[in-house]
């Protein structure tokens, strides 16, 4: 916390690196099975810079240790639809010894603060914080309520997060018609033009379990009902299929600006040509031009002399918007006979247009802070708590503005080893988002 939070003076640009330096000292990791440490400490320390400048912030469990905040700001027209604004507490998990320092310790190295969480996303975190602790020393009201949300689980699928607080504390979002949250918002150069990525699509999300049964027995006789055989022929064809490219209205809009800023044309038999254009940023992109099913786990047997009974697999199944049920379909055509399949998580995918007045005011922030820039749509490979939130009928985007410098592989500081951000980025989107959540 900043030495002087109480100071009417002190902007959320000048606090906004030491409130994600906190957040990340604090171990959040979610192991997905209950058994990582929980938010309840990060979500107590985030309440209390809310209560800190007179907001009343609430603090809920789903589970022991699954802890929430939520706070709302009242706006001045009531008349106006509120906004939720909101960041998960949780991170995935980080092996220290792969990383070149602490994952839990924030360290300030070379202008870049290193840790995880430092993108995904307690810097986003630290911005609404800091951006809504200036609003609330200065006296400067938004136009329409924000609801500042802070949910646990994001990283598990929000069962313990957003979506428990959707299912079991729907008037939390009274009111609520749009938020922003994540994964969005941030800048890469393209054609040497600095351009930021409004994220306003999501795939959809199905993590399914695949279960094989067959006749078990001695691994020394002949066996041609073999649960695990049946599993990797299924497994087999589902990880090699093909997924044709297919481009959603986000997607097209998307590279019809990329062709508009370095002049090459989109090839659907070669996107690569294309997509090298984007430098690391391909990486986000180029999961969005098709339907993807990855086998992530297989498990089956339990000694080398026994056939076991039954063999199970798990596929990570990430859906164009549209094409859900499509999808499965071809999934449980292409596993073929004998194999049941079960929800592990399902999610749905989200598309909305690039246009309306949060788009504009929102593109309207990034560029009073850096004219000239370019903002195109984009479509995350990936999902955010804004699918959990769409169940109440609010249109959620990704915009965490974020003005990066050329070299910084962002895409793969997601989940990845070495995360990190540039303390002076996260001044920017402190900045940005004051513009933004005072004017709209």
């Amino acid at each position: 916390m900043s030495d002087h939070p109480l100071e009417t003076s002190l902007r959320a640009e000048d606090e906004v690196v030491d409130i994600c330096q906190n957040l990340i000292r604090y171990d959040t990791s979610n192991y997905g099975d209950g058994s990582g440490p929980g938010e309840r400490a990060a979500a107590e320390y985030t309440a209390e810079l809310l209560e800190e400048v007179g907001l009343e912030a609430e603090i809920f469990e789903s589970a022991p240790g699954r802890a929430s905040v939520v706070a709302r700001i009242e706006g001045t027209d009531p008349s106006a639809s509120a906004l939720v604004v909101h960041g998960h507490l949780d991170v995935v998990p980080a092996q220290k010894e792969d990383w070149s320092v602490d994952p839990f310790a924030a360290e300030l190295r070379d202008g870049l603060i290193w840790g995880r969480g430092a993108v995904d996303m307690k810097d986003m975190d630290a911005m609404v914080l800091s951006v809504v602790r200036e609003l609330q020393r200065t006296g400067e009201r938004p136009k329409r309520d924000l609801v500042i949300a802070m949910f646990a689980d994001e990283e598990a699928g929000g069962a313990y997060g957003a979506r428990w607080a959707v299912d079991n504390r729907p008037e939390l979002f009274e009111g609520a018609k749009e938020a922003i949250s994540e994964v969005g918002g941030f800048s890469a150069e393209i054609g040497g033009q600095r351009t930021y990525m409004l994220q306003t699509a999501e795939k959809g999300l199905s993590w399914l379990k695949l279960t094989a049964s067959g006749r078990a027995g001695h691994g020394s006789q002949t066996n041609t009902d073999n649960a695990v055989t049946r599993l990797a022929r299924a497994v087999s064809r589902i990880g090699a299929h093909e997924w044709p490219i297919e481009l959603t209205d986000t997607t097209r809009r998307f590279l019809e600006g990329v062709t508009e800023l370095t002049g090459v044309e989109f090839d659907q038999e070669n996107p690569e040509i294309l997509l090298k254009e984007l430098g690391t940023f391909a990486r986000f992109v180029g999961a969005t031009l098709q339907n993807t099913s990855n086998p992530t786990v297989l498990k089956a047997g339990y000694k080398d002399n026994v056939i076991p009974g039954s063999a199970e697999a798990r596929i990570d199944v990430r859906t164009l918007p549209g094409q859900d049920e499509l999808v499965l379909e071809k999934i449980k055509e292409l596993a073929g006979e004998g194999i049941d399949f079960a929800f592990v998580h399902h999610d749905v995918s989200l598309e909305t247009p690039f246009e309306g007045a949060l788009v504009e005011s929102m593109v309207s922030a990034l560029e009073a802070e850096d004219p000239g820039a370019r903002v195109l749509p984009y479509t995350l490979s990936g999902g955010t708590d804004n699918k959990s939130l769409s169940r109440l009928g609010i249109t959620g985007y990704g915009f965490a503005p974020l003005q990066l410098p050329a070299g910084l592989d962002f895409a793969g500081m997601f989940h990845g080893v070495d995360e990190r951000v540039p303390a002076e980025s996260l001044r920017f989107g402190a900045r940005v988002l004051r513009r933004l959540l005072t004017t709209y």
